[in-house]
Protein backbone atom coordinates (compact mmCIF):
# COMPACT_ATOMS: atom_id res chain seq x y z
CA UNK A 1 0.00 0.00 0.00
CA UNK A 2 1.41 3.21 -1.15
CA UNK A 3 1.71 5.59 2.07
CA UNK A 4 0.60 8.86 0.67
CA UNK A 5 2.34 12.11 1.96
CA UNK A 6 1.00 15.63 3.07
CA UNK A 7 2.11 17.22 -0.27
CA UNK A 8 0.24 14.30 -1.93
CA UNK A 9 -2.84 15.05 -0.66
CA UNK A 10 -2.59 19.03 -1.69
CA UNK A 11 -1.94 17.91 -5.34
CA UNK A 12 -4.53 15.36 -5.15
CA UNK A 13 -7.43 17.39 -4.11
CA UNK A 14 -6.19 20.21 -6.54
CA UNK A 15 -6.49 17.59 -9.66
CA UNK A 16 -9.53 16.24 -8.20
CA UNK A 17 -11.39 19.28 -7.80
CA UNK A 18 -10.12 20.75 -11.45
CA UNK A 19 -11.22 16.81 -12.77
CA UNK A 20 -15.04 17.78 -12.11
CA UNK A 21 -15.45 20.80 -14.10
CA UNK A 22 -13.17 19.23 -16.69
CA UNK A 23 -15.53 15.55 -16.96
CA UNK A 24 -18.85 18.17 -17.20
CA UNK A 25 -16.94 20.37 -19.36
CA UNK A 26 -15.98 17.00 -21.87
CA UNK A 27 -19.46 15.91 -21.46
CA UNK A 28 -20.76 19.51 -23.36
CA UNK A 29 -18.10 19.67 -25.83
CA UNK A 30 -19.87 20.98 -28.24
CA UNK A 31 -20.92 23.66 -26.45
CA UNK A 32 -17.38 25.35 -25.26
CA UNK A 33 -16.55 28.47 -26.32
CA UNK A 34 -13.03 28.05 -27.92
CA UNK A 35 -10.42 30.77 -28.83
CA UNK A 36 -7.36 29.86 -30.94
CA UNK A 37 -3.93 30.47 -29.11
CA UNK A 38 -2.25 29.58 -32.85
CA UNK A 39 -2.12 27.33 -35.87
CA UNK A 40 -3.59 24.07 -34.32
CA UNK A 41 -2.67 24.98 -30.44
CA UNK A 42 -6.15 25.28 -28.64
CA UNK A 43 -6.94 26.46 -25.08
CA UNK A 44 -10.96 26.35 -24.48
CA UNK A 45 -13.09 28.01 -21.24
CA UNK A 46 -12.19 24.27 -19.58
CA UNK A 47 -8.37 24.96 -19.76
CA UNK A 48 -8.64 28.46 -18.21
CA UNK A 49 -11.41 27.23 -15.62
CA UNK A 50 -9.28 23.81 -14.98
CA UNK A 51 -6.08 25.82 -14.03
CA UNK A 52 -7.86 28.78 -11.67
CA UNK A 53 -9.00 25.92 -9.50
CA UNK A 54 -6.01 24.34 -9.29
CA UNK A 55 -4.31 27.10 -8.52
CA UNK A 56 -6.29 28.15 -5.46
CA UNK A 57 -6.43 24.80 -4.19
CA UNK A 58 -2.55 24.66 -4.65
CA UNK A 59 -2.02 27.97 -2.85
CA UNK A 60 -4.05 26.96 -0.25
CA UNK A 61 -2.12 24.33 0.56
CA UNK A 62 1.35 25.54 0.07
CA UNK A 63 0.43 29.64 0.05
CA UNK A 64 4.34 30.49 -0.52
CA UNK A 65 5.14 28.60 -3.34
CA UNK A 66 5.53 30.28 -6.96
CA UNK A 67 3.74 29.20 -10.22
CA UNK A 68 4.59 27.85 -13.97
CA UNK A 69 1.25 27.44 -15.79
CA UNK A 70 0.49 26.45 -19.15
CA UNK A 71 -1.94 29.60 -19.69
CA UNK A 72 -0.91 32.03 -17.39
CA UNK A 73 3.19 31.66 -17.26
CA UNK A 74 5.42 32.53 -14.57
CA UNK A 75 4.53 33.92 -11.06
CA UNK A 76 7.44 33.87 -8.34
CA UNK A 77 6.17 32.94 -4.57
CA UNK A 78 7.65 34.33 -1.17
CA UNK A 79 9.32 30.82 -1.01
CA UNK A 80 12.31 31.09 -4.19
CA UNK A 81 13.08 27.83 -3.61
CA UNK A 82 9.44 25.93 -4.72
CA UNK A 83 7.51 26.21 -7.43
CA UNK A 84 4.29 24.55 -9.29
CA UNK A 85 4.63 23.44 -12.72
CA UNK A 86 0.57 22.66 -13.78
CA UNK A 87 -0.81 22.20 -17.22
CA UNK A 88 -4.24 21.85 -16.17
CA UNK A 89 -6.04 20.21 -19.47
CA UNK A 90 -2.48 18.58 -21.81
CA UNK A 91 -4.42 17.49 -24.44
CA UNK A 92 -6.62 19.84 -25.37
CA UNK A 93 -7.12 18.86 -28.68
CA UNK A 94 -8.36 15.54 -27.81
CA UNK A 95 -11.17 17.12 -25.45
CA UNK A 96 -11.90 19.11 -27.98
CA UNK A 97 -12.61 16.44 -30.52
CA UNK A 98 -14.30 14.66 -27.89
CA UNK A 99 -12.00 11.78 -27.36
CA UNK A 100 -11.78 10.69 -23.96
CA UNK A 101 -7.70 11.02 -23.36
CA UNK A 102 -6.47 14.31 -21.47
CA UNK A 103 -4.82 14.91 -18.14
CA UNK A 104 -4.35 17.02 -15.47
CA UNK A 105 -0.24 17.51 -14.85
CA UNK A 106 1.18 19.12 -11.68
CA UNK A 107 4.59 18.98 -10.83
CA UNK A 108 6.96 20.67 -8.12
CA UNK A 109 10.24 21.94 -8.20
CA UNK A 110 12.14 22.46 -5.22
CA UNK A 111 15.59 24.53 -6.25
CA UNK A 112 15.47 23.39 -10.10
CA UNK A 113 15.21 19.56 -9.08
CA UNK A 114 11.68 18.11 -9.76
CA UNK A 115 10.60 16.25 -6.58
CA UNK A 116 7.03 15.17 -7.24
CA UNK A 117 4.49 14.48 -9.76
CA UNK A 118 0.95 13.92 -10.38
CA UNK A 119 -0.77 12.95 -13.61
CA UNK A 120 -4.59 12.57 -13.45
CA UNK A 121 -6.78 11.21 -16.22
CA UNK A 122 -10.24 12.14 -15.15
CA UNK A 123 -12.43 9.62 -17.95
CA UNK A 124 -10.66 6.81 -16.57
CA UNK A 125 -10.05 7.84 -13.17
CA UNK A 126 -6.41 7.15 -13.54
CA UNK A 127 -4.03 8.84 -11.14
CA UNK A 128 -0.32 8.57 -11.76
CA UNK A 129 1.91 9.77 -9.07
CA UNK A 130 5.25 9.93 -7.44
CA UNK A 131 7.54 11.54 -5.25
CA UNK A 132 11.91 11.72 -4.97
CA UNK A 133 12.89 8.64 -3.35
CA UNK A 134 9.15 6.69 -2.28
CA UNK A 135 8.81 4.97 -5.71
CA UNK A 136 6.08 5.92 -8.39
CA UNK A 137 1.96 4.65 -8.25
CA UNK A 138 -1.00 4.44 -10.03
CA UNK A 139 -3.66 4.51 -7.73
CA UNK A 140 -2.01 2.49 -4.74
CA UNK A 141 0.05 0.01 -6.49
CA UNK A 142 3.59 0.51 -6.98
CA UNK A 143 4.93 1.52 -10.83
CA UNK A 144 7.97 0.36 -12.63
CA UNK A 145 9.06 0.47 -15.92
CA UNK A 146 9.02 -2.42 -18.39
CA UNK A 147 11.00 -5.74 -18.66
CA UNK A 148 11.89 -5.69 -22.51
CA UNK A 149 15.31 -5.59 -23.61
CA UNK A 150 14.77 -6.29 -27.55
CA UNK A 151 14.12 -3.01 -29.15
CA UNK A 152 12.33 -5.43 -32.17
CA UNK A 153 9.79 -5.88 -29.44
CA UNK A 154 9.07 -2.91 -27.70
CA UNK A 155 6.59 -0.20 -28.21
CA UNK A 156 7.12 3.36 -28.47
CA UNK A 157 5.22 6.52 -27.30
CA UNK A 158 5.47 9.80 -29.65
CA UNK A 159 4.60 13.11 -30.41
CA UNK A 160 4.04 14.52 -34.10
CA UNK A 161 4.71 17.91 -34.10
CA UNK A 162 1.54 19.90 -35.90
CA UNK A 163 0.81 22.52 -38.35
CA UNK A 164 3.55 25.23 -38.30
CA UNK A 165 5.37 23.96 -35.38
CA UNK A 166 8.01 21.75 -35.19
CA UNK A 167 10.83 20.25 -37.84
CA UNK A 168 8.55 18.00 -39.63
CA UNK A 169 11.16 16.20 -42.08
CA UNK A 170 13.62 15.51 -39.09
CA UNK A 171 10.46 14.31 -37.02
CA UNK A 172 9.47 11.78 -40.12
CA UNK A 173 13.27 10.39 -40.63
CA UNK A 174 13.02 10.07 -36.98
CA UNK A 175 9.53 8.05 -36.82
CA UNK A 176 10.42 5.96 -40.30
CA UNK A 177 13.67 4.36 -38.26
CA UNK A 178 11.64 3.38 -35.37
CA UNK A 179 8.62 2.04 -37.71
CA UNK A 180 10.91 -0.28 -39.23
CA UNK A 181 12.98 -1.29 -35.34
CA UNK A 182 10.00 -1.42 -33.07
CA UNK A 183 7.15 -3.83 -32.96
CA UNK A 184 5.21 -0.41 -32.94
CA UNK A 185 4.74 3.20 -32.61
CA UNK A 186 1.90 4.88 -30.69
CA UNK A 187 0.82 8.54 -30.98
CA UNK A 188 -1.48 9.75 -28.23
CA UNK A 189 -1.62 13.28 -28.44
CA UNK A 190 -0.64 13.98 -24.15
CA UNK A 191 2.80 13.65 -23.56
CA UNK A 192 2.32 13.39 -19.64
CA UNK A 193 0.25 10.12 -20.27
CA UNK A 194 2.66 8.87 -22.18
CA UNK A 195 5.02 9.22 -19.72
CA UNK A 196 3.11 8.02 -17.67
CA UNK A 197 2.60 4.92 -19.63
CA UNK A 198 6.65 4.32 -19.66
CA UNK A 199 6.74 4.68 -15.91
CA UNK A 200 3.86 1.84 -15.81
CA UNK A 201 5.70 -0.46 -18.62
CA UNK A 202 2.38 0.12 -21.00
CA UNK A 203 5.12 2.14 -23.20
CA UNK A 204 8.73 0.57 -23.44
CA UNK A 205 9.98 3.85 -24.26
CA UNK A 206 9.15 7.67 -25.46
CA UNK A 207 10.38 10.38 -27.66
CA UNK A 208 9.59 13.84 -28.55
CA UNK A 209 10.78 17.15 -30.02
CA UNK A 210 9.92 20.76 -29.00
CA UNK A 211 8.15 20.47 -25.37
CA UNK A 212 7.43 22.60 -22.51
CA UNK A 213 8.21 22.42 -19.00
CA UNK A 214 4.41 21.53 -17.96
CA UNK A 215 4.63 18.86 -20.31
CA UNK A 216 7.00 16.34 -18.97
CA UNK A 217 7.74 17.63 -15.51
CA UNK A 218 5.49 15.46 -13.83
CA UNK A 219 5.79 12.25 -16.03
CA UNK A 220 9.88 12.68 -15.53
CA UNK A 221 9.23 12.36 -11.80
CA UNK A 222 7.18 9.09 -12.41
CA UNK A 223 9.51 7.45 -14.87
CA UNK A 224 12.65 7.95 -12.85
CA UNK A 225 11.17 6.53 -9.61
CA UNK A 226 9.63 4.16 -11.68
CA UNK A 227 13.48 2.89 -12.69
CA UNK A 228 13.44 4.57 -16.16
CA UNK A 229 16.52 6.10 -18.20
CA UNK A 230 15.54 9.92 -18.84
CA UNK A 231 17.58 11.97 -21.59
CA UNK A 232 17.94 13.25 -24.89
CA UNK A 233 19.63 14.38 -28.14
CA UNK A 234 22.14 16.60 -26.41
CA UNK A 235 23.35 16.60 -22.98
CA UNK A 236 21.13 19.16 -21.56
CA UNK A 237 18.17 19.10 -19.40
CA UNK A 238 14.99 17.90 -20.77
CA UNK A 239 13.02 20.36 -19.09
CA UNK A 240 15.51 23.00 -20.53
CA UNK A 241 15.99 21.88 -24.41
CA UNK A 242 12.43 20.04 -24.88
CA UNK A 243 13.76 17.66 -26.55
CA UNK A 244 13.43 14.13 -24.46
CA UNK A 245 13.92 10.29 -24.71
CA UNK A 246 13.01 8.21 -22.78
CA UNK A 247 13.13 3.94 -21.91
CA UNK A 248 13.92 1.45 -19.56
CA UNK A 249 17.28 0.79 -18.68
CA UNK A 250 18.01 -2.02 -21.50
CA UNK A 251 16.27 0.10 -24.20
CA UNK A 252 17.37 3.69 -23.78
CA UNK A 253 20.42 3.26 -25.32
CA UNK A 254 19.11 1.03 -28.43
CA UNK A 255 16.09 3.91 -28.55
CA UNK A 256 18.83 6.59 -28.69
CA UNK A 257 21.02 5.36 -31.11
CA UNK A 258 18.47 4.77 -33.74
CA UNK A 259 16.94 8.15 -32.99
CA UNK A 260 20.14 9.95 -33.29
CA UNK A 261 21.38 8.07 -36.36
CA UNK A 262 18.04 8.68 -38.39
CA UNK A 263 19.14 12.36 -37.42
CA UNK A 264 22.71 12.23 -38.64
CA UNK A 265 21.57 10.69 -41.44
CA UNK A 266 19.62 13.70 -42.90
Amino acid sequence: MAVRSALFNVMSAAAMKAARGLKRDFGEVEQLQVSIKGPGDFVSSADLKAERIIRTELEKGRPDFGFLMEESGASPGKDPRHRWIVDPLDGTTNFLHGIPHFAISIALERDGEMIAGLIYQPISDEMFWAEKGAGAYLNDHRLRVSARRQLGESLIGTGIPFRDHGDHPRYLRTLAALMSATSGVRRMGVASLDLAFVAAGRFDGYWEFGLKPWDIAAGLVLVREAGGTIGGFTAGDPIDTGDIVVANGGLYEPLRRVLLESIAGA
